[in-house]
């Protein structure tokens, strides 16, 4: 096949499957970043107390 051919053929194949993408809306897309970044949040907080706790028991009991 001819390259030219084949690119046009690719692109009009993407274009169509781009037409049928649902995209979610700005309400839902704020929601789920503000979930995601909350539960960076808590994970970071939890692992810092994890982090702390740990290291207070090794310089109490090991140093």
């Amino acid at each position: 096949m001819n390259v030219i051919k084949s690119s046009n053929k690719y692109i009009t194949e993407v274009k169509t499957e781009a037409k049928k993408i649902s995209w979610p809306t700005k309400k839902v897309t704020v929601r789920d970043s503000v979930i995601v970044v909350a539960i960076s949040l808590a994970t970071a907080a939890f692992l810092g107390g994890v982090d702390y706790l740990l290291s207070y028991l090794i310089k109490e009991f090991v140093v």
